[in-house]
């Protein structure tokens, strides 16, 4: 059993309201509810937004100050900025250029030195970033399908789930031949649905593709997401399906070459008493 990693925000339940008598979910979900959504937190633009929590965490325990971070699956700003913040180099691969373009705006007024974001495709990412290479790999794939970003062909989340497998597993073996000896990749996931309502193992197919990369699987962690409306939500689609809601996505940590070098390398880990805390 992997280690249970809780966000703060998971547990606070002040911005809940009661929904008025008569009113529907759909329409107590539209126009009364403030927070965050059940599968992490949604942008103004409908997307999730990645946990900063999270990136703090990664980034104490697989990496050191001035270690080069790899993301081949950039999306939004959060996890540059933490890096930066946090006296890390970051370069984040992102296919739409709207997406960098906002990612810029926000890493210069963040942070003292901006974060690399590259607008590109991540199956041409040797092009994209040269013969440089990483200390580790930090990323969040697109869970197939479930957020569409974009109409473009080479956006993971248009293709099929056979193109998706592929092009998936190539990606993260451009990105683990940009990894150093002796350093560690982590990459958060959750299964998502297909179209006939059933599970897609993205856990299970991103510990192949790694293994494939010459990587071993390290660490394995659930990470706890903000309950948001999923309690609203999730009893109708019970009752009609017998699905049940999903609060928790994978932390999956891999290790390219020897874990105990790989370990000394980044020193000593600040792991705080629990006793004394109390």
């Amino acid at each position: 059993m992997g280690t249970l990693l809780q966000n703060p925000s998971s547990i606070d339940t002040s911005f809940y309201k009661k929904k008025p008598k008569g009113m529907s979910t759909a329409e107590y979900i539209a126009t009364q509810y403030e927070g965050t959504d059940g599968d992490g937190g949604l942008s103004d633009t409908g997307t999730s937004v990645f946990s900063p929590c999270l990136c703090e965490m990664d980034y104490l325990w697989f990496t050191k100050e001035g270690d080069r971070i790899l993301d081949p699956f950039a999306g939004g700003s959060v996890r540059g900025i933490v890096a930066e913040r946090m006296g890390r180099k970051y370069t984040g691969i992102e296919l739409r250029n709207e997406q960098v373009e906002a990612n810029v705006i926000q890493g210069t007024d963040i942070c003292d030195e901006c974060p690399e974001w590259i607008c590109g495709d991540s199956l041409h990412m040797d092009a994209l970033v040269g013969e440089r290479m990483f200390d580790h790999i930090f990323t969040c794939p697109p869970y197939g399908d479930l957020e569409v970003y974009s109409d473009d062909a080479a956006d993971l989340s248009n293709m099929s789930h056979e193109e998706f497998d592929s092009t998936y597993a190539e990606i993260l073996r451009i990105a683990a031949s940009h990894l150093e000896n002796n350093r560690f990749a982590t990459i958060v996931v959750g299964n998502y649905r297909d179209g006939r309502g059933m599970l897609r193992d993205l856990n299970g197919i991103t510990v192949r593709a790694m293994e494939d990369a010459g990587l071993r699987y390290y660490n394995d962690m659930v990470y706890v997401t903000p309950v948001g409306t999923l309690p609203i939500r999730v009893p109708r689609m019970f009752k009609a399906s017998r699905k049940v809601g999903r609060t928790h996505q994978y932390v999956l940590n891999f290790v390219k070459g020897d874990p105990k070098k790989a370990s000394e390398r980044l020193g000593e880990v600040d792991i705080p008493d629990l006793s004394e805390e109390e």
